[in-house]
């Protein structure tokens, strides 16, 4: 049959087409194998790359890493001058001020002077109404004239009793008179004697009385008793002045501000080391940056008790050539009590370190040995006997030592100034762990 003919070539070519595709797959799965080879190389390259830099940035960092941070602060000791000071605080007064009162009672007529006046010695501040004192210098006056005509009477009377008595004398003696009259005559004439007596004392009396009215009238003036300057004033024209036991204070006068004084305070820990010509320097807030040279007047004796705390008043005279200083600052006065020169010194914070305690497994402080306790005049310091960082040593040494000026105290033997000493630690671990601890 002519329509299923079959041509040998359509017979070969299914298996043909099947042999193509198996070689196809092979090729196929050839290149992906090698592909994959290729793409674990390339990997692994990268992992090699990768590990080379890590490693070069380890070397690199531990050849460049920084030495341990040192463990001690230390410094060495130095030479130098070391002053044992006093502090102390005191109000400023003026070496001599007078207060200025009144001796009489009255109204204040005049002021002649106000604050800041500068006045000399006799020169009047003031005046009193002297009405009332004068009206009594005029009685007293009247009196004592009254007086005086009284005592001429008694003298006259007693001159008339004398020769009445001296004449019965003479009778008597003639037997012309009687002893009786006689006798009368005395007694007249002893009693006209004493009224002579009584009228020249009632003068002297109102004498006495007229001078004090005089007196009076002349302390109603005031008068400045020296060379100085008004720092108060507590009188204005028109007031009363009442003078009782104790008088009012009506002027205060400072004598000369060009040289003050400070009522310093000194504690009572620290009077036993002043001495008088001591050298010493005050300060006051008014003038910041500025001191005030001067000495030393007197130590006194007698102690101040505020609230259980004692302390002792030291007079100290200072220089204030521009009157810069005014009475009533508050000065901070530093006494120079004693100084060394040329001195080897160290800081206190060296004498007061205490190495930390090392902390043991159980993160607690390793119980230490106990120091040897100290004696007077001695101090304890640590000298560096490793530098090496990271293993930094000390050794403890008691050293000799002397005055201190609250910053370094002198060292007199004991320690060389080329040596290494301890002020404190770096450590913050340690640091932390003995904050805790104490």
């Amino acid at each position: 049959m002519a329509g299923n003919t079959y041509a040998p070539s359509d017979l070969g070519a299914p298996a043909q087409m099947s042999e193509h595709a198996a070689i196809t797959e092979d090729v196929r799965r050839a290149l992906a194998a090698e592909e994959g080879g290729r793409r674990w190389l390339r990997r692994a390259a990268a992992l090699g790359v990768v590990a080379s830099l890590v490693g070069g940035g380890l070397v690199f960092r531990a050849k460049n890493r920084p030495p341990p941070p040192a463990r001690y602060v230390t410094t060495s000791p130095t030479m130098g001058d070391v002053a044992e000071k006093v502090q102390a605080t005191g109000a400023v007064q003026p070496v001599l001020q007078v207060n200025v009162g009144s001796q009489v009672n009255g109204r204040v007529a005049k002021v002649y002077v106000d604050f800041n006046s500068t006045v000399k010695k006799g020169d009047l501040l003031a005046e009193l109404d002297p009405i009332q004192y004068g009206a009594q210098v005029t009685q007293a006056s009247a009196q004592v004239a009254g007086q005086r005509a009284n005592l001429e009477s008694s003298k006259a009377n007693a001159t008339a009793a004398k020769a009445a008595f001296e004449r019965a004398q003479r009778l008597f003696q003639q037997n012309l008179a009687s002893k009786g009259e006689l006798d009368t005559l005395s007694g007249q004439f002893e009693v006209a004697k004493a009224q002579v007596s009584a009228a020249e004392a009632q003068i002297g009396a109102i004498q006495a009385q007229l001078s004090q009215s005089q007196t009076n009238v002349g302390w109603t003036k005031i008068y400045s008793p020296v060379d100085g300057v008004v720092v108060s004033r507590a009188i204005d024209p028109g007031a009363t002045v009442v003078a009782s036991f104790q008088s009012a204070v009506l002027f205060i006068i400072a004598q000369d501000l060009r040289k003050m004084r400070v009522m310093a305070d000194v504690d009572e820990a620290d009077v036993g080391k002043l001495k008088e010509t001591m050298e010493a320097e005050a300060v006051v807030d008014a003038f910041p940056g500025e001191s005030f040279r001067g000495k030393v007047e007197q130590v006194r004796f007698s102690p101040n008790n505020v609230q259980g705390v004692v302390t002792y008043s030291a007079v100290v005279e200072v220089e204030n050539p521009d009157a810069k200083l005014r009475p009533g600052m508050t000065a901070t006065v530093t006494i120079k009590t004693r100084e060394v020169k040329d001195a080897i010194r160290v800081p206190n914070a060296a004498l007061r370190y205490k190495p930390t305690p090392p902390m043991g497994p159980n993160g607690k402080p390793v119980p230490q040995a106990p120091e040897a306790p100290l004696t007077k005049g001695t101090g304890r310091v640590y000298v560096v006997t490793s530098e090496k960082l990271g293993d930094e040593k000390s050794e403890p040494r008691v050293v000799q030592i002397g005055i201190t000026d609250g910053l370094t105290t002198e060292i007199i033997g004991g320690l060389a100034v080329s040596a290494k000493i301890v002020t404190d630690e770096l450590d913050d671990t340690e640091k932390k762990k003995k904050g805790k601890m104490f």
